[in-house]
């Protein structure tokens, strides 16, 4: 039986851009914060990217994240007293500038939910919670990432045998993702090996969906998850799985932005299969063919 609750935080870092909004990004994600230091400019890059900096031996590029969320850029006067966050997401090594750090709040995610469609930032955010009675906006990090940094073409897609093919159409595939970006990415590379799914964007739509379809007698066998979802996340979303008798015998692929250095051992604490970091299509179906073959030797 895997323990009820990975042993993580799941806080968020609450900061500011120059127009005072209060957002936010997932601690996991988080390597380190560091007061802003100049850039060295880089040539042919996004716009939103001011240049590159060398942070303890790691060459990485500096974005500005009002600049990149449509907030405007920060103005040249207030950035040495700015900070960047460096995370490590999708692989890669990347500051945020931001005008003021406040805390981290040890925000219950049950508590996040979708944003409103009112909010004109709402393309960037993938949920909306209170903390002390403000509104704070959970940054969509893979949408920032996708458009500053587009995919290489090669892990978009993976070519497979047609035998590989006959072993993943009889399995009853879920993908799940509350980011837009990931969704996309996910459906993209199974539509291109012509592979049947089904897809949510939420974790207990994700379960309900699992359970409904067990008592149909069409359980899932393969169950994609990202980790840092608002409301029911990919670490409770599989321990519920491995916890309901109906759905346990599902294949569980935990695929995150996050380092997988990080994901893996809380991973198989929850009962997950695997983890895997965003993205790369080759690596995702390889995973998926483990969790046919599984299925196929029971």
């Amino acid at each position: 039986m895997p323990s009820t609750k990975a042993d993580h935080s799941q806080g968020l870092l609450l900061f500011r851009l120059h127009n005072q909004q209060v957002f936010a990004l997932g601690t996991l994600k988080i390597q380190e914060l560091v007061p802003f230091q100049p850039v060295t400019p880089m040539v042919n890059q996004h716009p939103s990217i001011l240049g590159a900096l060398n942070v303890r031996g790691q060459t990485m590029p500096i974005v500005d994240l009002a600049a990149a969320v449509g907030k405007g850029a920060t103005p040249k006067d207030t950035l040495a007293s700015s900070f960047i966050i460096i995370t490590d997401v999708q692989r890669q090594k990347v500051g945020f500038l931001v005008r003021q750090i406040e805390r981290i709040a040890d925000t219950n995610w049950r508590d996040i939910s979708a944003p409103d469609k009112f909010l004109g930032s709402s393309t960037y955010i993938t949920g909306v919670t209170k903390v002390d009675n403000q509104l704070v906006q959970l940054l969509d990090v893979e949408v920032i990432m996708a458009r500053l940094f587009p995919l290489d073409p090669s892990k978009a897609t993976a070519t497979i045998t047609d035998m590989e093919r006959e072993q993943l159409r009889p399995m009853n595939i879920l993908l799940v993702d509350d980011s837009r970006t990931a969704r996309k990415q996910l459906s993209d590379s199974l539509d291109a090996i012509n592979v049947r799914y089904q897809v949510t964007d939420d974790g207990q739509k994700a379960l309900d969906l699992m359970r409904t379809s067990a008592q149909q007698g069409q359980p899932i066998d393969l169950l994609v998850s990202d980790i840092e979802m608002p409301g029911l996340d990919g670490y409770e979303l599989a321990f519920a799985v491995r916890d309901d008798k109906q759905l346990a015998n599902a294949y569980i692929i935990l695929h995150t932005s996050l380092s997988s250095s990080i994901s893996v051992s809380q991973a198989r604490q929850v009962g997950a299969d695997e983890a895997l970091t965003k993205f790369d299509a080759r690596e995702l179906i390889d995973a998926m063919l483990r969790g046919a073959t599984k299925k196929h030797r029971k």
